[in-house]
Order: structure tokens, then sequence, then C-alpha cells
């Protein structure tokens, strides 16, 4: 049975800034021939197909897997992450897939900076880092950009595959009602329309499978 990877040591993330850490990472993919964050995540494919084509913001993008999927939809993206190589490589493959003109791409520490502009839908999937963030604060800007009736939709890991890094046996998931009471937004305003934990067939980077849990958050701005 192949053993769990240990993944960044406490030692190893206090010797690198947050940018430094996932710059290295990316390159190492790239470098590898790796393609993680190339494809579309299924529950935004799944939310994303019902909805007319608009403008979105795709948060810590990666690769730019949903970018390019919805760009391809003729959604126009804007695309933000920490790594300079995903930023450079979600850009080369909009541009030779004849996408360029609907998507942006930029670096952005969220804990710092956030992309301008309004949108009718903002996601971000799986957005955890094992740095320090105010997640939930950049969460509730990413509503606050949203346009009346935009979408805000939050992934997250809700159980840990067995290919993922060894974290913290105490740090737990948060609900997804959690993480909306988290953003704290006024109740008039704003409606969740789905708040739910579902379990999906998930692959890992060696082709190995496993079901996991993803916790799913999908809040509605107010039409004014």
């Amino acid at each position: 049975m192949a053993q769990q990877p240990e993944g960044p040591t406490r030692e190893q993330l206090e010797a690198q800034r947050p940018e430094e850490f996932w710059e290295s990472l990316y390159a190492t993919y790239r470098e590898g021939g790796g393609a993680w964050g190339a494809r579309v995540n299924p529950v935004l494919a799944e939310v994303a197909q019902g909805l007319e084509a608009g403008t979105a913001l795709d948060l810590a993008c990666g690769a730019g897997g949903d970018t390019v999927w919805l760009a391809r939809r003729g959604w126009r993206v804007t695309a933000a992450d920490i790594s300079p190589t995903a930023v450079g490589q979600l850009l080369r493959t909009a541009r030779a897939e004849g996408l360029g003109d609907l998507v942006t791409a930029e670096c952005h520490d969220l804990a710092h900076s956030f992309p301008a502009g309004t949108f009718d839908l903002v996601s971000a999937q799986y957005f955890h880092t094992p740095y320090a963030l105010p997640r939930a604060a950049v969460l509730r800007t990413a509503a606050r950009a949203l346009l009346p009736g935009g979408r805000l939709l939050v992934v997250d890991h809700g159980s840990r595959a067995p290919w993922s890094w060894k974290l913290d046996p105490e740090i737990q998931a948060q609900t997804p009602e959690q993480v909306y009471a988290d953003l704290g937004l006024p109740a008039d305003g704003w409606r969740v329309e789905r708040a739910e934990r579902r379990a999906r067939q998930a692959t890992g980077p060696g082709g190995q499978t496993a079901t996991v849990t993803d916790h799913v958050l999908l809040v509605r701005r107010a039409e004014d």
C-alpha cells in the first residue's frame, strides 16, 4: 500500500514565504509534466453549466482548468493566483485555444491584494493553504464583488484522500454553514442556494481513486 505523502514540514514552510512555496510547487509540477489543476472541478461545472455566461472570477486558479472551461463556454474570466508559473501556464493555454480575449490572469497574494471588477460568478475551489490566511475576509471581499444576482461558489475539502498531504489531525474542515456564518453577510441581501456535503470519486496524481467528501456552499446576491 502506498504511503500517504508527508507534505511540507513546518520547518520547510517557515523557510519560505507563501509566494515562494506555491511558486516552487507549480514549477516542480511544470518541470515534471504534471497538470495539477488543468481539469475543471466537477461542482463548478455542474453549477455553471446551468447559468448564462457572464463575468467570472476564479480565485487561486492554479493551472487554470476552471478558467479555461468557463472561457470555452463564453464566460469572460479573471483568474488570480499567487504563483507566476501558474498564471503564465494559464495564459499560454488560453492563447493556444484562442481564448486570450476572454481570459485575464493576474498574480495576487489574496491576503494582501484582490482583483478589480465585479462579477456574475466568483469561484473558490479548494481555497486552502498551509500558511496563515484571512480566508473569511477574502471570501467576504469576493461576495461583495458580485453583481446583483451573482453567485459565490465555495467548495472545500471535507475529507482527505490517501494521496493528500498529512496535516494536523486537530484541524477540522469547516462545514458549509460555518463558512457562511464567517462571511457575516446581511440576511436580507443574500440567499444560500446550496449548503451540502457530497461524496465523489477523486483521481490522484498517480491515477489512484478514492471516495472523498466535498463541502459545497453556493450563495446568491439579491437582485436590485
